[in-house]
């Protein structure tokens, strides 16, 4: 197998999807031309998959508007991971819950040849000159690396319109495939085509459990005497904050994940996500609803975090922010359920979590992949810290076996433990961009004390140029006159270089505050400020007048 493609297999689940596994088919290129292929691929977003075999694999760029087609005309590509070159064959339905979920078109193929270099020197080089003999596409394209920056994963490239114009393309070819000559609705409808495919598609989620015709799940006789409840939202039960992890047997401790807090109901064929301040999040995370459009019941209420994973296995909640943004590959999603709230109409909040997180279990035996249990750790406490911390972890959670679902409390029956800071903030202002950076310099974010928002830190790190831009436009939205912390100007008393004095303030553009953020930082000073913030990304998922500063008990 290409060493290539270990990235492409990490990402997949061979037996959930029928995406070609690459089990190291090499085509023979002597006196062949390398092939190229293009796939319209209606994910999340809709966009095309441009792939040039080189080297025994297809090598891949996710281009989001397009092929260009008139002379000069450039559309961003972003190079992702390699593909096997069985791939260029493939056309099909990859299940809701999967990477890349959506369908897939071969929109065009043919060969082609690299004008200005040897393919792999040019590749290496950042500039690849290429002339496409496609069914389609025909005549020459230039693809340029462009400069990195600060927070992009995957390269990014310019695809560029060499040569003269081509002929547009037609609304017919458009949706009709090269490969079977089907549309994208048909191709949906009769799944993957079997043109030189021998692997047997594997069912997909929505062939295995149909929201139409799932059976109510048998509930055990604990659940017979609860009261009927009709699945919906409920305020999540809250953790409280503390110094020391919770000791003894009546203890289980869980992963505390860096993502966003949601609760996933079902009710009959509709399902949605919604945030802990119920915000719904359905159409930004639309893989995720439809995979618990597809849990293996009729009605269910549970409580999870929605989280992206890194490379080392640990939840991101910087990867979650990129998730769909333009620019950066599509970052693997999931929703770890850690409780069940309600299952086929009943109230189960009266029952113990260990009896509720054993019913979950059991639930989700047979759930979409990316629907995923949350187990309990049951060890020592000291243990489970000096494991959580070498695998790079930021806290952990600990809860009551025997716990109610207290929905909306804090209760002490939850708790959360930290070696990391990290919580969220409001952002307030901004300061003046300066030198090179532009749109704005810093953030300038607090807490509520009561009813007053409290100054905590100016925030200039954790930002790339995409990100300085898409906040500077949400911010001219907000812009306000009046300063709105209670504590500013700093008392010259105090650290000036983590304050703001009043002829700094006079240089601020002030906002409503209504955005929440989260930040890493390394310490809180003796006067209320934080040491070393870094901005993570925005909170989408916390109403601003709940965030105070954590103090742990």
């Amino acid at each position: 197998m290409p060493t290539g493609l270990k990235t492409y297999r990490a990402k997949r689940n061979f037996t959930r999807t029928a995406e070609p596994a690459g089990q190291g088919h090499v085509r023979s290129t002597q006196d062949k031309a390398p092939i190229f292929v293009v796939q319209k691929h209606a994910a999340s977003h809709l966009h095309y998959d441009f792939r040039l075999e080189m080297n025994g694999v297809l090598k891949s760029w996710a281009v989001p508007k397009g092929f260009p087609t008139r002379k000069g005309e450039r559309r961003l590509a972003v190079e992702v991971e390699d593909h096997p070159l069985d791939y260029a064959n493939f056309e099909g339905t990859i299940p809701a819950g999967n990477y890349g979920g959506g369908t897939v078109m071969v929109w065009d193929r043919g060969t082609f040849q690299v004008l200005n270099d040897d393919p792999l020197s040019a590749l290496k080089d950042g500039k690849l000159r290429v002339a496409l003999a496609g069914t389609k596409l025909k005549g020459e394209w230039t693809l340029v690396r462009m400069r990195s920056a600060a927070g992009r994963r995957k390269p990014q490239w310019l695809l560029i319109k060499s040569g003269s114009d081509a002929p547009p393309i037609s609304a017919r070819a458009e949706d009709q495939s090269a490969l079977t000559q089907r549309t994208l609705k048909q191709i949906a409808t009769t799944g993957a085509s079997s043109a030189k495919s021998k692997r047997k598609p594997s069912p997909s989620p929505s062939m295995v459990m149909p929201a139409h015709s799932v059976r109510e799940t048998k509930l055990p006789s604990e659940t017979r005497g609860l009261p009927r409840a009709k699945p919906a939202f409920v305020p999540p039960m809250k953790c409280e904050l503390v110094r020391e992890l919770p000791k003894g047997r009546e203890w289980i401790y869980e992963i505390k994940f860096d993502g966003v807090r949601a609760l996933a109901i079902k009710e009959d064929k509709s399902a949605k996500l919604i945030s802990r301040s119920e915000k719904e999040l359905s159409a930004k995370y639309p893989q995720l609803t439809e995979a618990v459009a597809h849990l293996p019941c009729r009605n269910a209420v549970l409580d999870g975090e929605i989280v992206a994973i890194d490379a080392q296995g640990r939840s991101s909640f910087q990867l979650l922010q990129s998730y769909n943004m333009p620019g950066h590959e599509q970052t693997p999603i999931f929703y770890y359920a850690f409780d069940l709230l309600n299952l086929e109409g009943r109230d189960l909040t009266r029952l113990p979590l260990m009896k509720r997180k054993e019913m979950l279990k059991s639930l989700l035996a047979s759930a979409p992949e990316s629907i995923r249990f949350s187990a309990g750790i049951e060890a020592d406490s000291a243990q489970v810290v000096r494991e959580m911390k070498a695998r790079g972890l930021e806290g952990l959670v600990a809860k009551r076996r025997d716990s109610l679902y207290e929905p909306g409390q804090r209760t002490g029956a939850w708790v959360k433990f930290k070696w990391s800071n990290e919580q969220e903030f409001v952002i307030g202002g901004y300061t003046p961009p300066k030198g090179t950076r532009a749109y704005f310099g810093a953030i300038l974010v607090g807490y509520y004390e009561g009813k007053q928002l409290m100054f905590a830190s100016k925030v200039g790190t954790g930002f790339n140029h995409e990100l300085l831009e898409s906040l500077y436009g949400r911010f001219q939205k907000l812009v306000r006159r009046k300063c709105p912390f209670a504590n500013l100007p700093t008392p010259r008393t105090r650290d000036a270089s983590l304050g703001l004095t009043g002829a700094q303030m006079r240089h601020c553009t002030w906002l409503e505050p209504c955005l929440v953020c989260q930040l890493r930082f390394s310490e809180w000073t003796r006067d209320g400020h934080l040491r070393q913030p870094v901005f993570l990304g925005l909170r989408e998922d916390k109403c601003p007048t709940e965030v105070v500063r954590e103090r742990p008990k």
